[in-house]
């Protein structure tokens, strides 16, 4: 994929499912740049302007990037736009199964802090046993 043309394609989020839209969007682009579909230096389509393709708020679309930005996974550059930064590929096989671990344990109605003592158990344990 050269360019944000093609970004977000005919991808839109469930609004159905109990996945919030933020959280989506943020996977979606993590995917992407996983994938090399969003290579590093890609330049995102603007808050606004993705907002209205996708049917959602602009708050969304921000915060979806804002956590993006955090993780490393984009970088802000002013009026220079929303740019995908370069991936380590242990990074997105690990961000992947976060995903699908908070994804499961929302679903199983544990709070956030039950579930960081879940994963430090196994984690514990799978130390143990190597």
């Amino acid at each position: 994929m050269s360019g944000v043309s093609a970004f977000p394609g005919t991808w839109l989020p469930n609004t159905g499912s109990s996945v919030p839209l933020f959280e989506q969007l943020r996977l979606r682009i993590i995917q992407l740049a996983d994938d090399g579909s969003l290579p590093a230096g890609a330049k995102l389509p603007a808050v606004r302007s993705l907002a209205g393709q996708l049917g959602v708020a602009p708050h969304t679309v921000a915060r979806a990037y804002k956590e993006l930005e955090v993780a490393g996974v984009v970088a802000t550059h002013g009026r220079n736009g929303t740019l995908v930064s370069a991936r380590d590929s242990r990074r997105g096989v690990l961000s992947d199964a976060a995903a699908r671990y908070a994804a499961v344990a929302r679903d199983q109605g544990v709070s956030f802090a039950e579930a960081v003592q879940l994963l430090a158990a196994a984690y514990d344990a799978d130390q143990r046993q190597t």
